[in-house]
């Protein structure tokens, strides 16, 4: 299945022949350490940055139907963030995976996102639209 909305991961992890729990990591886009002058412009122009996780939160696709959902929800925790990547983690026996077997691969994925090793993760803007990070 091709991937182009928050309604197609949803699609998605459902239909999958195991129960699925969808990993979410919220990042702030800030200026890297030892930033340059262009850097700054090109950041102050809302492009480039880095992107530093705030926030990680594991839920089932029935919990999170709803992008706008899960804005809401974090919008609760006092973390401002711009960018939401998301991995799924898949279950077995029929059952999908609890809570606490997402926390080690949260913490997996904001090593790689601090590490810039983005492309496993899908990525959605707070509109709930993909969004192609280079």
């Amino acid at each position: 299945m091709n991937i182009e909305s928050y309604q197609d991961l949803i699609q998605a992890a459902q239909a999958q022949t195991e129960p699925q729990r969808l990993l979410f990591v919220f990042a702030r886009a800030e200026l890297p350490n030892g930033y340059t002058e262009n850097q700054k412009q090109h950041f102050e122009q809302g492009q480039g940055g880095a992107l530093e996780p705030v926030l990680c939160v594991d839920k089932l696709p029935q919990d999170v139907a709803n992008f706008q959902q899960l804005v809401e929800e974090s919008r609760h925790t006092g973390f401002n963030w711009d960018i939401a990547f998301v991995s799924a983690l898949g279950g077995r026996g029929g059952f999908p995976p609890n809570s606490d077997e997402a926390v080690q691969p949260l913490q997996m994925m904001m090593q790689k996102i601090q590490g810039g090793m983005i492309a496993d993760f899908l990525t959605f803007d707070k509109n709930g639209e993909l969004v192609a990070l280079y």
